[in-house]
């Protein structure tokens, strides 16, 4: 049986620093946006769908890849920063709005979560399905990327 002990050292892709890692998966979503970005026009390209699939079944699922591990660097307002660059390149691409409009009320108007929400909603779902396989027990640690656990059962008691 595999604890998150063995496991969270031996992710390929992944390095100590978690501000690195972070800095290339928002360089390589960015990249990947700014290309879809453009492949559409006012009247040509892909439409608005197109778009939003491509964001949320592409980009959100390489972003929060691993978020088990690094979940707690995304709490800095630096790192939510980087996150929000991805999500509005995506919302701007989707809605066609002007580039003066608000990351928030973009987000508001197609119903996308922050990014930095769905980073930690991720880690908290894996957290919790390595905890009910029995791979894991949250009372041995409460630091950083095992914290998780005791703040889903804080918060959701009857679920732990």
């Amino acid at each position: 049986m595999l604890h998150v002990s063995q496991i969270s050292g031996s992710n390929p892709g992944l390095t100590a620093d978690q501000e690195g890692t972070l800095d290339v998966k928002v360089k390589k979503s960015q990249n990947f946006m700014w290309a879809c970005r453009r492949a559409c026009g006012a009247r040509w390209g892909l439409g608005p769908r197109a778009v939003h699939w491509l964001y949320v079944i592409i980009v959100r699922p390489s972003v929060t890849y691993a978020s088990l591990v690094w979940w707690p660097g995304c709490q800095t307002a630096i790192a939510k920063k980087k996150l929000s660059r991805i999500q509005r390149l995506a919302c701007l691409g989707i809605t066609g709005a002007m580039d003066t409009t608000p990351t928030n009320a973009v987000e508001a108007l197609i119903c996308l979560p922050p990014l930095d929400v769905v980073v930690q909603s991720e880690a908290r779902s894996a957290a919790h399905r390595i905890w009910s396989l029995g791979c894991w027990s949250y009372l041995l640690s409460n630091r950083g990327h095992c914290s998780i656990l005791m703040q889903l059962s804080s918060q959701i008691p009857f679920l732990i």
